[in-house]
């Protein structure tokens, strides 16, 4: 059978880009092996997110009190409840996508796809009958699976990944978790706020590495304040998993230290999915596990393009998202747009929350501007007082030369639902004094921005 668009993966890259291709008329089909909506709508952004919305209604009801509201006896969680109300949540989601695919007239191809020279997309599915299709346009968006570290492979019971971390049978009485990434941390975040007692091992001098250091160190901060084992400056060398319990060797500056644990949670990073697809018979060119494509998402071969984690660039869900947008109307004929991944958010959604954009003060140091820093903490904001969440700060970074927004991070309550304010106003190419001149609602979490700006030009009011 023969398609103008075959999209191989259904998750945020590739579903986007297939609908996108439908709506501009053309006939498409989707190649997918496991569940619709990929990795992220079942196994990462949507299903953790229901967890985490758990441990905050959790920690909720343990501070109910400081709220006016007495609770009879003492809040328990119910992990094994928690788990099959995110798995509903997750599976909400996918027959979501499903509908979007028959509505947008898509046809899902169940199975396993390998490219093939004369621009073929070969599929097993599931009982090994093996099924050619031919496109016009094939795009390669298969994403990514845990990265294993050498010393510590998962095995799925005492070390594992962010899937196995979803669905624990029962809650551990401690975990050490390795890497303080975003899943790293949001994981360490929802144990701990369970009553597991967990250390939180980075490599990097701070968490959350790619965050401002300001933003990273107000996070350890508060993870320390919930009791929380963080150690930075320090790399797991191997794990014993023969006992009843895992002996975790840890080297840091002082020496090496062996923490005890009865589960591991690897969360050091990504690995791409690139094994099995094709891409060594047709000579799609790769580099350092990437797929090397052009700012429209071409490879070197015609008529194959890639999308999402396995090319170049952050792996992000939005991301993935947009650049499959841009692929297909590039390969539409559209006046495509390419991605500035300069302006490109990140969101970590643990309590409190973290958000960014743009380049951090140190970054914008470096790359020789001369800056006005803006920061105004939620301590002295009326919303977040009357919320109970007064943690946290904006920080805003501009050129001092031209008023260019150069960066805005910030950590505190529901931060993620602020931080699209600063990629809009950064993509409109808008001026600290624009900022501090738009009237914000009050009370509002995002006055702070506005305050963070007029900071950063002396002209602050509630600091």
């Amino acid at each position: 059978m023969k398609y103008d668009v075959i999209v191989i993966g259904s998750g945020p890259g590739g579903y986007v880009a297939a609908i996108r291709a439908s709506q501009l008329g053309k006939k498409v089909a989707v190649v997918e092996k496991s569940e619709i909506g990929g990795v992220c709508l079942n196994w990462g952004c949507i299903p953790t997110k229901a967890l985490l919305k758990s441990a905050q209604v959790f920690n909720y009801t343990k501070h109910a009190a400081d709220y006016g509201i007495s609770l009879v006896g003492e809040p328990k969680p119910d992990l094994e409840a928690m788990v099959k109300r995110s798995r509903a949540v997750a599976d909400g989601m996918s027959k979501g996508v499903q509908f979007l695919f028959k509505k947008n007239k898509i046809e899902l191809i169940a199975g396993v796809g390998k490219l093939k020279k004369g621009q073929k997309v070969e599929v097993t599915a599931a009982d090994n009958k093996i099924t050619d299709y031919e496109a016009e346009h094939i795009i390669l968006a298969t994403g990514s699976r845990s990265k294993q570290l050498p010393g510590m492979p998962i095995d799925g019971k005492k070390i594992i990944g962010y899937r196995e971390a979803m669905v624990l049978p029962e809650m551990p009485s401690s975990m050490v978790v390795v890497g303080s990434g975003a899943i790293g941390s949001e994981f360490a975040f929802f144990y701990n706020s369970m009553g597991v007692e967990v250390t939180l091992v980075e490599f990097l001098p701070n968490i959350l590495p790619i965050e401002d250091e300001e933003v990273s160190k107000q996070l350890e901060r508060s993870f320390k304040k919930s009791k929380m084992k963080v150690m930075t400056n320090s790399s797991v060398e191997k794990v014993d998993t023969t006992g009843e319990k895992c002996k975790v060797t840890i080297k840091t500056k002082k020496g090496e230290e062996i923490i005890e644990a009865d589960i591991v949670l690897s969360a050091v990073g990504v690995a791409t999915n690139l094994e099995g697809i094709g891409l060594e018979e047709v000579g799609v060119a790769t580099e350092k596990g990437k797929v090397i494509v052009d700012d429209f998402y071409r490879t070197n071969v015609k008529g194959v393009y890639a999308i999402g984690d396995i090319v170049h660039g952050p792996a992000l869900a939005h991301v993935a998202s947009h650049e499959g947008i841009t692929c297909v109307e590039a390969l539409c004929g559209l006046h495509a747009e390419p991605l500035d991944y300069g302006n490109i958010p990140s969101c970590t959604y643990t309590n409190p929350e973290v958000a960014s954009v743009g380049l951090t003060e140190k970054q914008a140091i470096e790359k020789g501007y001369e800056i006005k820093v803006g920061k105004f903490p939620f301590s002295a904001s009326g919303k977040a007082s009357a919320g109970g969440s007064k943690d946290g700060f904006v920080k805003v970074i501009f050129d001092a030369k031209y008023g260019e927004w150069l960066g805005c991070h910030m950590i505190g309550d529901n931060v993620t639902e602020m931080i699209a304010e600063a990629v809009a106003a950064r993509k409109l190419e808008t001026t600290g004094h624009e900022i501090i001149k738009t009237i914000h609602p009050h009370p509002t979490m995002s006055e702070a921005i506005m305050e963070a700006a007029a900071d950063a030009y002396g002209e602050v009011i509630h600091l």
